[in-house]
């Protein structure tokens, strides 16, 4: 080969080289707010209302992060919607309810899901344009409509709290039969044009998955009523849990199926080879791929070094993930990341 042409085929693969770099290494840039929100990448803060992570809910919302995941308990043991990890009785969480971005860690904290949305309405009053935020609300106990803690409950609460903030189930099928079909369509706006917006995931919670009695989990019981209140759904229910497929086969219903375009699962497996995440990607679904420190090689759940973390957020955005997931509070710099999907 002609030492030029050698010259030119080195030239280009250090330039491709070179890009590779900046895309896995920088965080988000003006550019990303052009991407398709389905066709981006950001990371998301496990368990974020724990004052052991931060002190306030504003110092999660501050943190840069994708997605902020918030445990909320519905049963008779206690009264309302309780944010806290494993007491079933009350709150223990980083939110205190403030009303004005003038009282955003002010106020006594262990306030419940309410007060916790209110700390993050009063943040956005504070961050017009900010941006957009997965909620990600697992029911560890799952609905108790009987208690005034069900589906339609919710959505008033999320409604009245948040309001024009949400970016809902109804917007994105914007006159569509159903999600599936706007998802597929590639309805989802840019990144730009979803600033300002919380987007709410609903997971089943571990108790509830755990209860050999409870035949009705979150996601089912969510999407049949979000088939039927689409207008009014302030949340998108989430297939649980990584498994070879359309995972939504799960539901017996096959009419069910068109109401679930976010997915959730552990991020091991969807790097293991044995899940084809490009499915995910080529009909714009939103994957959460949790616990991304597990995927081989695994490194530290919480004090990874930048660079690790910032190669698995890469890895993982090659895999199709929407939102990587793990417990790197103390990396702003990785949190605010923002890479192209796939």
């Amino acid at each position: 080969m002609p030492i030029r042409t050698r010259l030119r085929a080195a030239a280009a693969l250090l330039t491709a080289a070179l890009a590779a770099l900046a895309v896995s290494a920088g965080p988000a840039t003006a550019s990303t707010g052009d991407l398709r929100y389905s066709a981006s990448t950001g990371v998301g803060v496990h368990n974020a209302y724990e004052k052991t992570k931060y002190p306030y809910l504003a110092d999660a919302l501050d943190s840069g992060a994708a997605m902020l995941e918030l445990d909320v308990w519905t049963n008779f043991f206690g009264s309302g919607w309780r944010v806290s990890h494993d007491n079933p009785f009350g709150n223990n969480s980083n939110c205190e309810n403030a009303t004005t971005p003038a009282q955003l860690r002010t106020k006594s904290r262990d306030q419940n899901l309410a007060g916790c949305l209110s700390d993050i309405r009063s943040w956005h009053d504070a961050h017009p344009g900010h941006r957009p935020i997965v909620l990600k609300l697992e029911l560890k106990d799952g609905f108790a409509a009987n208690l005034g803690r069900g589906p339609a409950a919710l959505d008033s609460l999320l409604t009245a709290k948040l309001g024009d903030a949400l970016y809902t189930p109804g917007r994105l099928a914007a006159g569509r039969p159903d999600l599936d079909s706007a998802a597929r369509a590639d309805a989802w706006p840019t990144r730009a044009q979803m600033a300002g917006t919380f987007l709410v995931e609903l997971i089943p919670g571990t108790v509830e998955e755990g209860n050999a009695a409870d035949k009705l989990w979150t996601d089912r019981e969510y999407a049949e009523h979000l088939r039927t209140h689409l207008a009014t759904a302030a949340a998108f229910p989430a297939v649980h849990r990584a498994e070879p497929g359309d995972p939504r086969n799960r539901y017996a219903d096959p009419a069910l199926r068109p109401w679930f375009v976010v997915f959730d699962g552990d991020a091991a497996a969807y790097a293991s080879g044995t899940i084809d995440t490009s499915w995910y990607d080529r009909n714009h679904y939103l994957l959460i791929a949790t616990d991304a420190q597990n995927v081989a090689p695994a490194i530290d759940a919480v004090h990874p070094t930048e660079a690790q973390a910032r190669d698995r957020v890469a890895l993982m955005a090659g895999h199709h993930a929407s939102i990587t997931s793990a417990d790197w509070y103390p990396l702003p710099a990785v949190l605010s990341t923002v890479l192209p999907r796939g």
